[in-house]
């Protein structure tokens, strides 16, 4: 079994943030996966931008972006 660092990003509301987890790799059908402790940051970071605490998100996260809609 090994890990590897990679990020997620989550997308909510005018927001998206990107988040460093590790992915769990082994020889099961499963993998990769997360571990419980990065699926719930990715779930804190998503529930704070929903709550519209953008200072929480970004303490969670590595990075934050705010999205601006381009008129084509």
């Amino acid at each position: 079994m090994s890990d590897r660092p990679t990020k997620k990003l989550v997308r909510e509301g005018d927001f998206v943030a990107e988040v460093e987890v590790r992915l769990i790799e082994d020889e099961t059908d499963w993998s990769p996966c997360l571990s419980p402790e990065d699926a719930f940051k990715l779930d804190d970071v998503r529930d704070a931008l929903r709550a519209g605490d953008v200072k929480r998100a970004a303490q969670l996260a590595a990075r934050l972006y705010p999205l601006t809609p381009i008129e084509a």
